[in-house]
């Protein structure tokens, strides 16, 4: 998840909540919490009691988070964030508590007078970890046109071309699904599930070499030994946890998008 990827993430994870974007650059991100999103990230509790006991007027906080230092004036001061980031897992556990699934439709010209159909969009976006002795976490955003069936790799990149709200603007009107969402998210899963069958696992080649490497070297240290002591056991088995390759997809989020295109394409 690049830094492109986390600012509009952000943008949308705030929009979806209610919240007003004060000020955006291409770095940075200016944010007015709800009173809801303050409870839930700025950790004040005391001052939430406080204000409950007696009854005073609830001053949610103003936020600023830099998404990217190289495009963000040395003037704007706020909060680092970055893939990895404990806010940023923060949010991601937000996202999972308050809703994983939203609704948002494109924004279109204010000054159409004709109606406007929008295209049904499914959108999952998966954290896939790669684990053995190393990790690596790769995030994945999976897009399907419940019309016509249409799947896209990358759709969070795409969404990133479209102004959307959490409204259905005036002058237009959503299509019905030929493809039920249920059915939808079935096709993404077998798709991603498919394609990791079709990668390159030399990785994890790589790690039973080392755990068998470490393996041979418990073996050896214990050789002396005509019945192995349990430490053996509970050695080997620490290794087995430690190098053995498996890989864990995670659906972080998804929703429907409606967009006044029935296919999309990366910008240029």
């Amino acid at each position: 998840m690049n830094q492109q990827q986390i600012h509009q993430y952000l943008k949308r994870y705030f929009t979806a909540n209610q919240c007003d974007i004060i000020e955006e650059g291409e770095g940075h991100l200016s944010v007015q919490l709800t009173v809801e999103l303050d409870k839930e990230l700025m950790n004040r509790p005391f001052y939430w009691h406080y204000l409950e006991r007696t009854g005073g007027t609830p001053q949610p906080m103003r936020v600023t988070f830099i998404t990217d230092e190289t495009k963000t004036n040395e003037q704007i001061k706020g909060e680092k964030i970055h893939f990895g980031s404990p806010r940023l897992h923060q949010i991601f556990a937000s996202t999972r508590k308050f809703g994983r699934f939203i609704r948002l439709y494109e924004q279109v010209s204010p000054h159409l007078t004709k109606q406007t159909s929008l295209y049904p969009w499914l959108c999952m976006n998966f954290k896939i970890s790669y684990q053995c002795d190393r990790k690596k976490d790769l995030f994945l955003s999976m897009g399907l046109n419940l019309i016509n069936g249409t799947m896209v790799q990358g759709f969070h990149d795409l969404l990133v071309q479209y102004n959307l709200t959490p409204k259905l603007p005036d002058f237009t009107f959503t299509l019905s699904p030929i493809i039920m969402p249920i059915s939808g998210m079935k096709r993404i899963e077998h798709y991603v599930l498919e394609d990791l069958h079709r990668q390159s696992h030399d990785w994890a080649n790589e790690a039973r070499k080392r755990w068998e490497k470490d393996l041979a070297l418990l073996n050896h240290f214990y050789e002396e030994y005509d019945e192995k002591p349990e430490s053996y056991y509970l050695e080997q088995e620490a290794l087995q946890e430690q190098y053995e390759p498996k890989i864990v997809v995670q659906v972080v989020n998804g929703g429907i998008f409606y967009l006044t295109k029935a296919l999309l394409k990366p910008s240029s």
